[in-house]
């Protein structure tokens, strides 16, 4: 058995009932947390002294397409019609499995990097079995705890989930992971036919796993409540964006038990717009947090729990302003609760909360500890708001299932350089494809184009259906 002591940290359990922030020791046996407390018992433990430190559960990035990080940054200037017609409608059909695994694999490292133990992977370009492979293959050389939410790219309307594939998966490399779970990147009511989008959540219901789709630029159409008909919102049902639904469908949607999450970065950016933390807040419930592609933004799940932070503080004054003619007098929400977007919440849009989202005794041990003497944290009065504000030269450690994956400011086990020439190879063949502007170039990027603005004007328009 292996023991580990984690001794004079503040630590910010996140857990009910326990204080915000309390100098306790962790203790960690094989992947669980054994035991916190007062001078635990470090008999036969390895003691990792971490004055001046605080620790936090491992953070968690509920939507992230790892698959396209070798386009990193190549369209941080795109609106949401140039990501889609550049990325999905011209260089998507181009990837080989290698170019999966690459992507996935860079893309894990650099959350573990930056404090996240746990991704919901958004998959959506397993064009063939052995491109889904590679995908999960490379999260597990990562040592990333993940869901894998498998996706094809897009298809008809009335194009069914492949549950072949799914139970492929299920079955094979999936079982084979202590680290990863499977979910369903499911086209959902907003892209599917009714009956489409019931077969979909159904098979996810009977197989016990996620299944997330996004909802974005459009009301809420007919397959809506077709699903709700048929009693298949719920706990397994995860809604990407949510902008559109009105309140009264995010109320129902809580109140069935799904979860939604919210990647506030490129949703402000690319014209998704951002409404649903607002809405969930006013239904008494709360987002999980993703930062969605590393096409368009960074990968800091705490930059996005900070942007969602500020732009709800800034509604909440904007209002209190048009009302009274000065800003609010107090402010809402708290780091904390912004903290819990980025943590519990994420855990349960991932069906992980009995594993990960927190520290307690029993839970796998899933933790972030962050630098606090350095200049931009010292001194950290507040210990949740000092992780809430931790940059990447503040995460000093990462463990995952009891295992150090990050260590002394350093990924553990890991050639970065021949991951980083691996992923410019990758991406130098992408960024060609769209650079190009011979007069075969210009005529399918025209056509491609059209093609996406004619569906999103009738995604728009009509809701789905």
């Amino acid at each position: 058995m292996t023991r580990i002591l984690l001794r004079d940290a503040q630590v910010v359990t996140m857990a009910p009932n326990r204080p915000d922030a309390e100098r306790i020791d962790i203790l960690i046996e094989d992947d669980r947390i054994a035991a916190m407390g007062d001078r635990v018992d470090a008999t036969g433990a390895d003691v990792v002294n971490l004055t001046g430190r605080i620790v936090i559960p491992g953070l968690i990035n509920a939507h992230l397409h790892t698959w396209q990080t070798a386009l990193r940054f190549a369209g941080a200037d795109w609106s949401l019609l140039e990501y889609l017609a550049h990325t999905h409608g011209h260089v998507a059909r181009r990837y080989r499995p290698e170019d999966m695994h690459i992507g996935t694999l860079a893309g894990a490292l650099n959350q573990i990097n930056c404090g996240t133990t746990t991704v919901g992977d958004w998959c959506h370009n397993c064009l063939t079995p052995a491109h889904a492979d590679a995908a999960i293959d490379a999260l597990n050389a990562a040592g990333i705890r993940a869901v894998f939410l498998h996706g094809t790219p897009h298809g008809g309307p009335a194009k069914p989930h492949d549950l072949r594939e799914v139970d492929r998966l299920l079955d094979g490399p999936i079982a084979k992971s202590a680290l990863l779970t499977l979910g369903m990147a499911i086209k959902g009511p907003q892209l599917s036919t009714s009956d489409v989008a019931i077969a979909d959540l159904r098979a996810a219901v009977e197989r016990g796993v996620i299944a997330s789709m996004h909802q974005s630029v459009g009301a809420p159409g007919p397959g809506w409540k077709a699903v709700g008909t048929a009693g298949l919102w719920g706990p397994h049902a995860n809604i990407v964006h949510g902008t559109g639904l009105t309140d009264d469908w995010v109320k129902r949607l809580v109140d069935a038990g799904a979860s939604f999450t919210s990647t506030p970065e490129n949703e402000l950016g690319q014209g998704h717009c951002t409404s649903i933390t607002e809405q969930l807040l006013r239904a008494h419930a709360a987002p999980s947090l993703g930062t969605d592609t590393e096409t368009a933004v960074g990968g800091e799940v705490l930059t996005a729990a900070r942007i969602t932070l500020a732009h709800q503080r800034g509604l909440a004054h904007e209002l209190e302003l048009h009302r009274t003619g000065m800003g609010a007098p107090s402010v809402m929400p708290t780091s904390k609760q912004a903290l819990s977007w980025a943590t519990v919440h994420g855990a349960r849009a991932l069906g992980l909360s009995d594993r990960v989202g927190h520290l307690a005794p029993g839970m796998h041990a899933d933790l972030v500890v962050i630098d606090a003497r350095a200049l931009n944290l010292w001194p950290a009065h507040d210990p949740i708001a000092a992780a809430l504000q931790a940059g990447i030269a503040n995460i000093e450690a990462v463990m995952i299932a009891g295992n150090w994956r990050k260590r002394h400011h350093a990924l553990t086990d890991t050639d970065i350089d021949a991951v980083k020439d691996r992923l410019k190879e990758s991406g130098a063949r992408f960024a060609d494809k769209i650079r190009a502007t011979g007069p075969v170039a210009r005529t399918r990027r025209r056509v491609v184009r059209t093609v996406v603005r004619r569906h999103l004007r009738h995604q728009t328009r009509s809701g789905g259906g």
